[in-house]
């Protein structure tokens, strides 16, 4: 193989070879992923190729040799190191979209998605006419937007207490209808409290133990306010029970998603004495335990 070309010495450069440049070095990035540890190291290759090219990745074929840019193995050497992709791309795709995210912000992950898919179905059975939305720990503004976006007469509230990711957050939410707010999740908006329809948190749940367990793209990279949350990870759950009960209607629901390890733990946290009804854990997409939500009822 040349360096030059990366064809293989004597291969003809003519018309029927034009297009195979691209897709070999996508196939030898992913091996360098595979190695490296990458959990999805040919999504990654073809995601990184299409960001680098400026072009889609089901249309990696249709790039020409003769433009190909040798900055793609920059961005694979960094996704190598384990730089997380959306950091190197600047973008992360949740549900219907597109989030401008980076260093400060937390990576919104594929299974929260299903989370708030319980949680818009969740409002449309409650039959209300304008929902109100109240999204705790916000991050990138992923959870609020998307329930913004799919439930198109909530009234949604957002809050971030780390400033970093805030500001991730705003850039997000320009031009929507979401409201942010920079505070404590466990005490902000006391003016809303009583009147929220759904409450919804993707909040720390790491354990602190567990730190040296945690993939490199998390441990490295996401904020550690965005992660960790005491000795068994659910400190901050333990305050947004209490934060849930007091700014939830009666009948309101709340939702919060954990760790699939914790499953079974967090219902236990919403318990009747505490003023709830109907706590249950859902699986994911992957069958696992990944959240729980409650029914808020008088004390």
């Amino acid at each position: 193989m040349t360096a030059s070309t990366g064809r293989p010495a004597g291969a003809p450069s003519g018309r029927g070879a034009t297009r195979s440049l691209l897709l070999a070095e996508v196939a030898r990035a992913t091996q360098r992923l595979a190695d490296a540890g990458v959990p999805s190291p040919r999504y990654d290759a073809e995601e990184l190729a299409a960001f680098v090219h400026g072009t889609e990745r089901g249309r990696l074929h249709s790039v020409p040799d003769a433009d190909f840019d040798a900055r793609y193995w920059e961005a694979v050497a960094r996704r190598e190191a384990r730089e997380p992709l959306q950091h190197i791309t600047g973008r992360a795709f949740f549900r219907y979209l597109e989030l401008q995210v980076g260093p400060g912000v937390f990576v919104p992950r594929p299974e929260t998605e299903s989370v708030v898919g319980w949680a818009i179905d969740a409002v449309r059975a409650m039959d209300v006419a304008e929902p109100l939305i109240i999204d705790l720990c916000t991050g990138s503004g992923a959870i609020a937007l998307a329930l913004a976006q799919e439930v198109p007469r909530s009234r949604v509230h957002a809050v971030e207490l780390d400033e970093r990711a805030l500001d991730w957050a705003r850039r997000n939410a320009e031009g929507s209808r979401v409201v942010l707010h920079h505070g404590d999740a466990r005490t902000a908006l006391p003016e809303l409290n009583g009147q929220a329809d759904l409450v919804i948190s993707n909040p720390p749940y790491i354990p602190l133990g567990e730190w040296e367990h945690v993939a490199p793209e998390a441990r490295d990279h996401d904020p550690e306010l965005a992660l960790f949350s005491g000795e068994d990870g659910l400190d901050t759950i333990r305050g947004l029970e209490r934060a849930a009960h007091r700014l939830l209607r009666h009948g309101g629901m709340v939702v919060i998603e954990h760790a699939d390890t914790q499953g079974g733990q967090v219902p236990w946290i919403f318990t009747e004495d505490r003023g709830w009804a109907d706590a249950a854990d859902h699986p994911d997409l992957n069958n696992r335990p990944r959240f729980a939500t409650a029914r808020r009822v008088a004390r």
